[in-house]
């Protein structure tokens, strides 16, 4: 990455240091000597102190004094020249034997030598300047003047040792310039790694959040900033994803809520445009027979009698549909709840043929079922009788050929399937995916004949499904049975 944290730190910092050691080298060159000057005044002015108050108090001659002032000019690298009244020297520097410093000293006297001179500071005793000795061509910082109006001196210091000492000093920065620019990048490269990896693994962190990966988590640790950051991505990821969760729950239910308003409405659709269409035969059957009664179409009692019962047949009818579609609709809408209890399913079987014995003999069959033993079963009571009424109903008026009924108890382990068996003829193969549907009828003209509206299938369908049990149809060549199955357990 060209502009990547660690690159950017370890550019700024040797940028630093380049800076730092340049200013440093700027500052020895240029401001290294003037510091040197004044700090060289501090040192005159205390030399011309001591020497005026050893004068003053009789003493520049005794041995202790002249190994005192040989001490600060040694310590100074300073060299004085002192005479007193007559001219006699009381007190000079060893390497100043020569007499050129005395010379010196005379020249300024006199009023020579002063063109070559830049005057740092003057009083009424002494005069501080900078000057170049005109034999060795040395610059030197110099104090002359008198002392108690009849003793002269001069002091001075060279200033090469500063100029030498600022070069040796920018040589020496030079490599330690060098040497802190390569253990620099070293330091700057390993911290530099210590801070930019907890960075990347969050960089990483957050591209797995983005795509939705909330198993990701922060594992550098650390209490500095970056891991209290890490720390708080862990808490966005977690918060995310239950948000998320939460988000898709709702979401899911919402798409449920619409397909079941959709569903809703699409049956409505269905339940208007059926209704009508299965309304519509009966209410004109009943608007012309009534209207012929009226008329009086047929005067004699017996006609008026058979207009009269098919008014109260398809009245009759109506009523059993409506009751049926209400009941159907409160099982589709799960309105109609499920009350589950032990029964004996064989005394129930028994119980509905029974009450059907009559609708048998007139459809001149017979109905057989073999079963003694108490059988029980799991299952709503009252909704268990409407499925078999339904089938047994079907079987009656669809009974053929032998005209025989068989109802059939067969045990599955954990489960009791029943079976009601008419003989007849087989339903079409085309047929038998739309037997559950609401309205269908396989021959219309038979169904209607014995009053069928094509719904006791649909309710069946709706009370096994609210019991999650297996229901069906099976085709046989000299009939049709249907079954349905309960828990026994």
């Amino acid at each position: 990455m060209k502009r990547s944290l660690k690159r950017q730190m370890i550019v700024v910092f040797i940028g630093l240091i380049l800076v730092v050691l340049l200013a440093m080298f700027g500052i020895n060159s240029q401001f290294l000597e003037r510091y040197y000057i004044a700090n060289k005044q501090n040192d005159l002015t205390e030399m011309y102190a001591t020497v005026s108050q050893a004068i003053n108090d009789g003493c520049i001659s005794d041995a202790a004094t002249q190994e005192q002032l040989s001490r600060m000019c040694e310590q100074a690298n300073m060299s004085a020249v002192i005479t007193d009244g007559v001219g006699q020297v009381v007190f000079m520097t060893a390497r100043e034997d020569d007499g050129r410093l005395t010379s010196q000293m005379m020249g300024y006297l006199l009023g020579k030598n002063q063109d070559k001179s830049d005057i740092l500071k003057t009083t009424d005793n002494y005069e501080i300047q900078k000057s170049t000795d005109p034999k060795n061509k040395t610059d030197y910082i110099e104090m002359w003047g008198s002392i108690a109006d009849s003793y002269l001196f001069i002091i001075r210091s060279p200033l090469e040792s500063i100029k030498e000492s600022a070069s040796l000093a920018n040589q020496f920065l030079v490599y330690v310039g060098v040497a802190a620019v390569f253990f620099s990048i070293l330091a700057v490269m390993f911290f530099s790694k210590k801070i930019t990896e907890p960075i990347m693994e969050l960089v990483d962190l957050s591209k797995r959040m983005a795509n939705l990966d909330f198993d990701a988590r922060y594992t550098s640790g650390g209490v500095n900033e970056i891991g209290i950051l890490g720390a708080n991505f862990n808490t966005m990821s977690i918060t995310l994803e239950r948000t998320i969760s939460e988000l898709k729950s709702a979401n899911n239910k919402l798409q449920k809520d619409i397909e079941q308003k959709e569903k809703i409405e699409n049956m409505r659709t269905e339940f208007l445009g059926n209704v009508s269409h299965e309304l519509k035969t009966p209410i004109a059957l009943i608007q012309g027979y009534a209207e012929g009664l009226k008329e009086g179409v047929n005067d004699d009692p017996e006609g008026r009698e058979f207009y009269c019962d098919v008014i109260m047949d398809e009245a009759g009818k109506m009523n059993q549909m409506v009751k049926n579609l209400l009941t159907l609709n409160q099982l589709e809408f799960g309105e109609d709840d499920v009350q589950f209890e032990r029964f004996d399913i064989v005394d129930m079987i028994r119980g509905v043929l029974q009450s059907c014995e009559i609708l048998i003999q007139q459809a001149d069959a017979t109905a057989t079922f073999v079963e003694t033993e108490p059988t029980y079963v799991w299952a709503d009571e009252f909704k268990t009788e409407q499925v078999l009424r339904n089938y047994l109903t079907n079987a009656i008026h669809h009974v053929d050929n032998e005209r025989k009924i068989e109802i059939r108890l067969i045990r599955q382990g954990d489960t009791v399937r029943i079976t009601v068996f008419n003989s007849g003829f087989p339903i079409p193969q085309d047929d038998i995916a739309k037997l559950w549907d609401k309205f269908y009828k396989v021959d219309k003209a038979h169904t209607r004949e014995y009053g069928g509206n094509g719904i006791g299938l649909s309710i069946v369908k709706a009370i096994m499904e609210s019991f999650h049990q297996q229901y069906g149809v099976k085709n046989y060549d000299n009939g049709v049975e249907f079954w349905f199955e309960l828990d026994a357990k």
